[in-house]
């Protein structure tokens, strides 16, 4: 290193971001303490400040640290800190500022709203940036933010948040491509009108009754968890779109063409069974489908699936490549009359790959048929996969068919493989 004009030194340091290691540099060299001011980044552990001595505190470390940059690029911050001392950091480094991340850690605490400014107002000093990170969020009231214009990015994992106040911060994000919203409750109407969003995955938690509307002609990728109302009115460009709802019902979707779409997944205890047909026809070019649906019905009525009819289903999505099935779906689909009459030129023609999740012994003879069927309509069928998932009956059924899937696994063993 010492043989290295200082240009290359001053690179090579500059690759460094933990605070830790910064201040350790630090203390080489005059050299090396001289090349501190070109880093870039700098990141400060969770627990980096738990034997600080001399009386500092983490605000004025941080601060010395920051302030010693010239131009700093990237900041993350996971040890604990104030909103003075957050203002502080900003106010120095906000204008080159570009990625923010901040564990606020304020969900629970009780003096949020005495802090003056908020920690999230305080973000407003970096307005130049493009990629913003929170964690451990509490907003319930509007952050005073101005618009971040170049901000694509935008990330709130673990929050407690207000449905106005989660507009208004949206509303200050105008040129958003990125959205992710993990582990967020509180919300009731959600309305996200970004028109540059590209990749949206939003994770609301409680009990499953959130209502979403989204207008952005340009997702490509939408992935939603815990909603019981969706509707997205453009998708032109939406390739990827995954819906779940662990904790409540699906009631309704509505999107508009689905013209792009390629991979749809659909999960949940309960949906409406014409949120579940609106799905399905919508979908009518998607080439990965992946169903895990318990129960079907209105209400706390738990039904099951309607009859499906196979060929009518698979000449509905003629561009299907790969099919994961579990338990109500597939049994929707083996019932006496699907495959009574089948036109001897029909054909699966695209399915490489299918997962097939049986949880019953019931209907055996027509689950046995739907799977014979699969291999042999499917004549581009690379892999199937059969999971038997908690089949429990003290009738010799369960064993019998049991048997049957073992003798269709070594008939059609090249392709068939039993978990």
């Amino acid at each position: 290193m010492e043989s290295l004009p200082d240009a290359v030194v001053q690179d090579i340091l500059s690759l460094m971001s933990n605070a830790r290691d910064v201040a350790s540099c630090n203390s080489v060299s005059k050299r090396w303490k001289d090349s501190m001011p070109y880093l870039r980044s700098l990141f400060f552990s969770r627990n980096i400040f738990d034997n600080l001595t001399n009386g500092d505190t983490p605000d004025a470390v941080v601060m010395r640290m920051v302030s010693s940059v010239i131009k700093l690029e990237e900041l993350v911050v996971y040890c604990p800190f104030s909103s003075s001392g957050l203002a502080a950091w900003l106010s120095t480094t906000g204008s080159s500022l570009k990625n923010l991340e901040l564990r606020l850690d304020n969900i629970t605490e009780h003096d949020t709203y005495s802090e003056v400014p908020s920690k999230l107002d305080c973000i407003r000093a970096a307005w130049n940036l493009e990629s913003l990170k929170l964690w451990g969020v509490l907003m319930v009231f509007s952050p005073k933010w101005d618009v971040f214009h170049r901000l694509r990015n935008l990330e709130i994992v673990g929050a407690r948040l207000e449905d106005d106040a989660l507009s208004d911060a949206l509303r200050a994000c105008p040129n958003l491509t990125h959205l992710l919203l993990l582990g967020c409750e509180g919300l009731r109407y959600v309305s996200i009108q970004n028109p540059n969003l590209e990749q949206c995955k939003l994770d609301f938690f409680g009990v499953g009754n959130c209502s979403l509307t989204i207008h952005s002609s340009k997702v490509e990728s939408l992935e939603v968890q815990g909603c019981s109302l969706i509707k997205v009115d453009e998708t032109p460009c939406l390739k990827n779109l995954s819906i779940a709802n662990n904790a409540g019902r699906v009631y309704m979707v509505e999107f508009g063409k689905l013209v792009a779409l390629e991979t749809l997944s659909i999960r949940g205890v309960q949906w409406c069974w014409q949120a579940i047909s609106t799905m399905l026809q919508m979908a009518s070019e998607v080439k990965h489908l992946y169903m895990k649906i318990e129960f079907t019905g209105e209400a706390e009525n738990l039904l099951p699936f309607p009859e499906i009819d196979f060929v009518e289903f698979f000449n509905s999505h003629p561009k299907l490549q790969t099919f994961d099935i579990h338990g109500a779906m597939f049994a929707a689909i083996c019932q006496k009359n699907s495959l009574k009459y089948v036109d001897s030129r029909f054909q699966i023609p695209c399915l490489e790959k299918v997962v097939v999740t049986v949880r019953s012994p019931l209907n055996a003879e027509q689950k046995m048929s739907t799977l014979d069927s699969l291999i042999r309509y499917a004549k581009n069928l690379k892999k199937m996969t059969i999971k038997i998932l908690q089949m429990k009956s003290s009738h010799s059924s369960a064993d019998e068919f049991f048997e049957d899937i073992c003798r269709f696994r070594y008939m059609n063993r090249k392709i068939v493989s039993i978990e």
